[in-house]
């Protein structure tokens, strides 16, 4: 009887989060991002106080899926993050990942589709951060360069998408074009979550029966030296890193999990 209650109040504060996160979404859009833009001049410290309030925003938003019992989370090594220009790679087992990275990492920026980069409610809030869009073709790997260069702290799920329950990884060599580009070492982060919650194809009221607990990990740097080197042609370098991440990711997220 008291798992049933228990379990219920899960889907009930799951569902009531959620709709916090749409109307605390919907007030940034209306409400603080106009008067940022009215209030700071300057472009790149109008980028950096949007970014300051989505992640002050997204980490109000894990506390309170925390205190409401939704979920509780551990963080380890977080001071490996408290630095610029970093390009954070993890892997995506849940709906709010992204979340949780922005929530902790300072000036972070990532890579947005083109939907929410054009929609009338996301719209502002993305532009004004100064997120990545994902539809700018070949000068992608470039945009995500430059916001690194310019000491932003750039998050990638080389994955593209969810890791699909059950299912291996499955890298893109996006991130690793990044990398070996931009000659930047990689950050791994893993991301744990058990019970499974939240993951591709699931629907948010599908709580799991024990309530779930994320561990996040950030790991030491990984260098790209290994991969690159004279007479290594871009694409080859990219193509050995990435198949180095999947093992890597693989690998440790047994350890992790």
């Amino acid at each position: 009887m008291l798992d049933a209650l228990w379990r219920g109040w899960r889907v009930l504060a799951t569902g009531l989060s959620f709709a916090l996160f749409g109307l605390g979404g919907l007030a940034l859009r209306v409400i603080v991002f106009p008067l940022l833009a009215l209030c700071v001049r300057d472009p790149q410290a109008r980028m950096r106080a949007a970014r300051a309030t989505i992640r002050l925003s997204f980490r109000a938003f894990v506390g309170i899926m925390n205190g409401l019992g939704v979920l509780r989370y551990e963080v380890h090594g977080l001071d490996k993050l408290d630095r610029g220009g970093q390009l954070i790679l993890a892997n995506h087992p849940t709906l709010i990942d992204t979340v949780f990275l922005i929530a902790f990492v300072r000036n972070a920026d990532c890579i947005v589709k083109g939907g929410l980069w054009n929609n009338p409610f996301t719209g502002g809030p993305v532009r004004a951060a100064g997120y990545v869009c994902n539809d700018r073709g070949p000068e992608l790997v470039d945009d995500c360069i430059a916001s690194l260069r310019a000491g932003g702290n750039l998050i990638v799920f080389p994955e593209g998408t969810r890791t699909p329950r059950g299912g291996a990884m499955e890298l893109k060599r996006g991130a690793a074009n990044i990398a070996v580009r931009g000659a930047q070492p990689v950050t791994p982060v893993l991301i744990a979550c058990q019970p499974p919650t939240l993951g591709k194809g699931d629907k948010w009221w599908h709580v799991p029966p024990r309530q779930a607990r994320f561990r996040i990990e950030v790991k030491d740097d990984i260098g790209i030296e290994a991969f690159t080197g004279p007479g290594v042609p871009d694409v080859m370098a990219a193509r050995r890193l990435t198949e180095y991440l999947q093992r890597y990711f693989m690998e440790e997220g047994q350890h992790h999990a």
